[in-house]
């Protein structure tokens, strides 16, 4: 084999490596937006249920507002690291409203997941009754809108 040959053969290995390396890396980000967006639903979900009831759009259930309740605690307490590599925003792919600010140096994002989860928590424990959860949306709402405003495009 001559040196043009194998550097020739060389060449073409590294970019196929580095292209499986791209493209690895690109799922993985399509992936983590895939899995945000979904846990986004099921909050979504689960609030439509008790904001329903708390503006009597339905009866009060209070075990389905229980449910609702409890799984918005949980999925408050499931780590959502994963779901936000850099590179996972709306400047650099389609398809995410999430705002480049989140992985800014002086990013309040943790004080943001943190009310969200003593929202969430607050709720679990107030679902018992309509009063109850109507007294816990405010809070509810204004974890989950606290961050959307300051970290979600708009458009």
């Amino acid at each position: 084999m001559t040196f043009t040959r194998a550097t020739l053969l060389g060449g073409i290995a590294a970019t196929l490596a580095a292209t499986a390396v791209f493209a690895a890396s690109h799922a993985n980000v399509e992936g983590a937006i895939k899995a945000r967006q979904s846990h986004m639903q099921l909050y979504a979900f689960n609030l439509g249920i008790l904001g329903n009831m708390a503006k009597g759009e339905v009866a009060f259930d209070a075990d389905a507002a229980q449910a609702a309740a409890d799984n918005l605690a949980a999925l408050a307490a499931i780590s959502q690291a994963a779901y936000w590599p850099e590179g996972s925003d709306a400047d650099s792919v389609e398809g995410t409203k999430a705002l480049p600010a989140i992985w800014e140096s002086g990013s309040d994002i943790g004080a943001k997941v943190a009310a969200m989860t003593e929202a969430a928590d607050a709720m679990a424990a107030a679902a018992g009754s309509l009063e109850g959860v109507q007294g816990a949306m405010g809070a509810l709402g204004g974890a989950c809108g606290g961050c959307h405003q300051t970290y979600r495009q708009t458009n």
